[in-house]
């Protein structure tokens, strides 16, 4: 993935907490209304992995400064090309560029989402996470969260190959959840959050063949800054390490792994052939209606 080293990127769409207190864990009831609300988690979750709160925290002191300090290192996408907090910036940058234009050709209104780096731990309008989720959109505030210490993980503990495109594949499925909770799709799944057919899994599904959309695009949807698309080249092995990743993060894989069996009825995401499939329909077609899981 080759990004155009004299694009400018928008900082204002990521919000940097890395290194920064996230308040603590909240505690309580209602960790079932927090789950709820977390719909994009990549793989499963204890659910004692989440507070039970479901107010979120003031911001943490100083996330402007570290916000700042982002904004200051990823100017252009030369930055991009050398650094992973400024790819994750582009990714972002260039994901929402193209749903902005879909929208608009549909007659929609888009609103940006932010994406939140952390480290640790922070504190959502769905309540408060550690990095053991892995990445996640919370609908309460219409925001994506990472922790980059995921996509190590990625490869150590879940057997991807990983890579600057598989890191894309999780930003652009995450944002296919924003994509869903503009749409409406996500309030549609309701309390159907488990099982091979599950409501969850279907969201989930679709949420892959959406980053497959974006990426038989991200080659030619122009950046409004330059008028020119901000990712210059996608590579067959590129592609290849984003079909790794979408692989890796399957519920059979991941219970294969974790426990040496897979259970149909406690998939929450859906299997590794399912979310490779997906991803590549998204991807060949090029069109989001192509991506009617639930029909």
């Amino acid at each position: 993935m080759q990004f155009d080293d004299d694009a400018q990127l928008d900082s204002s769409q990521v919000q940097d907490r890395r290194g920064i207190p996230g308040g603590g864990l909240a505690v309580g009831g209602g960790v079932v209304g927090l789950l709820g609300l977390v719909v994009a988690l990549l793989f499963g979750v204890d659910p004692g992995m989440f507070g039970g709160s479901s107010q979120p925290a003031a911001p943490p002191v100083g996330q402007a400064t570290s916000s700042a300090q982002l904004a200051s290192a990823c100017k252009t996408g030369a930055d991009a090309n050398k650094r992973q907090d400024c790819r994750i910036l582009a990714v972002v940058n260039s994901v929402q560029t193209y749903w902005q234009s879909e929208f608009t050709a549909e007659g929609r209104d888009y609103r940006q989402a932010s994406t939140v780096l952390f480290t640790e731990r922070v504190d959502t309008a769905c309540g408060a996470a550690t990095s053991a989720v892995g990445p996640f959109y919370c609908p309460g505030d219409g925001k994506a969260y990472f922790d980059l210490g995921f996509f190590d993980d990625m490869t150590r503990q879940l057997g991807a190959q990983g890579g600057p495109f598989a890191e894309a594949y999780v930003v652009a499925h995450e944002y296919g959840h924003h994509v869903q909770d503009l749409l409406g799709t996500t309030a549609k799944v309701g309390d159907d959050r488990q099982g091979a057919d599950s409501g969850s899994v279907k969201l989930e599904l679709q949420a892959d063949c959406y980053a497959g959309v974006w990426t038989h695009h991200a080659t030619t949807t122009p950046q409004p800054s330059t008028g020119r698309p901000l990712i210059t080249q996608l590579t067959d092995q590129d592609i290849a390490l984003a079909l790794d990743a979408a692989g890796s993060v399957g519920d059979d894989r991941i219970q294969q792994r974790s426990t040496g069996r897979t259970n149909p009825e406690t998939w929450t995401h859906g299997s590794s052939a399912q979310r490779q499939q997906w991803f590549t329909t998204g991807y060949r077609s090029g069109d989001p209606a192509s991506c009617n899981t639930f029909g």
